[in-house]
Formats: C-alpha cells, structure tokens, sequence
C-alpha cells in the first residue's frame, strides 16, 4: 500500500500519479492549467499594453522638430536637456571613383547625395528617439553639423544633430 502525497490516503502504489492520488493529481493539473492559463492572459495582456505603448511611441515620433527655438503655437512649458545624435557612414571604394569623376568633371554625384540624405534622416530618427526617452513633445533648435574624415586612402563622412528637448505645455499638443 501507498500514502497520497497530498491527502495521505492509502492506495495501491500502481494507482500512484506523481506521488498522489487520482483525485489529488486531477486537482494539481487542474490548478496548474488555471495557472497556465493565468499566465497566458497576463502575458496577453503584457503583449497589448506593450504594443499600444509601441504604437503611441510610433506616434510621438513624428513629434515637432524644429531648427528655431519658437514657433506660433508652441507654447514651451519646459526645456529637458540638449540632446544629440551622430551618425557615421564610410563612403565605398566605387562612391569615392564616382566622387573623382565627378569633381574632375562637374556635376552632381547621386551616391553622396542619397548616402547624405540617409544619413539625415537616421540621425533626425535618433534624435527624435533620445527625446522621447527623456518624455520630451519636441525637439527644438535643431543643429545639422556634416563633415568628413578621410585619410589613408579612405573616406568616412558623419553627421551630428543636437537640439533642446522640450516638453510643451498641454494646450499646444
């Protein structure tokens, strides 16, 4: 004869289920799947406040950002920090053969041009971002800085934004 582990009644040890009776090993199963089920709502319900936080983020990032520090109808309630965004990007052997060409001939050289916009809208992206981290509305007196290192045979460009994060005061959102 054997002991339930839970209820301590005697059975046949073949009747045995985890160490329990029949009874209490249905009960232990069925409070587990409570359980489960339990997580499962909570993680349901983690996944949906994460993705309606996630999708209020996607919003706000398409905040005021600004190269004044004023504008009609911004009403600044209070300035956060400066806040910056950098951005590196190294030009490729062929863009630098087309950037030759294009300096000994004239004319425009789209690969800069489209890596320079690319590399502007990263870095606004990021810049918008490091607002939103500090629970900033906006990002006034934006600074665009480009420049270029090259030596060695090789040639990288970088881009720095800064700005002031700004909250704004509620009748202006």
């Amino acid at each position: 004869m054997a002991t339930c582990s839970k209820c301590g009644a005697k059975i046949s040890m073949f009747d045995l289920d985890d160490g329990m009776c029949g009874t209490c090993a249905e009960e232990a199963r069925s409070v587990h799947m409570a359980e489960l089920a339990m997580s499962e709502a909570q993680r349901a319900a983690q996944e949906t406040e994460q993705a309606r936080i996630a999708a209020e983020r996607a919003k706000k990032r398409d905040s005021i950002v600004l190269t004044t520090e004023t504008a009609p109808n911004l009403d600044i309630a209070e300035r956060l920090a400066i806040i910056s965004a950098e951005c590196v990007f190294g030009m490729n052997v062929f863009k630098d053969i087309g950037a030759s060409f294009r300096d000994f001939f004239g004319g425009r050289n789209k690969a800069f041009q489209d890596a320079l916009r690319e590399a502007r809208e990263t870095v606004l992206s990021e810049l918008r971002n490091e607002a939103l981290d500090l629970g900033a509305d906006a990002v006034v007196a934006v600074d665009l800085d480009y420049s270029e290192v090259s030596g060695g045979g090789k040639s990288m460009m970088f881009l720095v934004a800064s700005g002031t994060a700004v909250k704004m005061k509620p009748s202006s959102l």
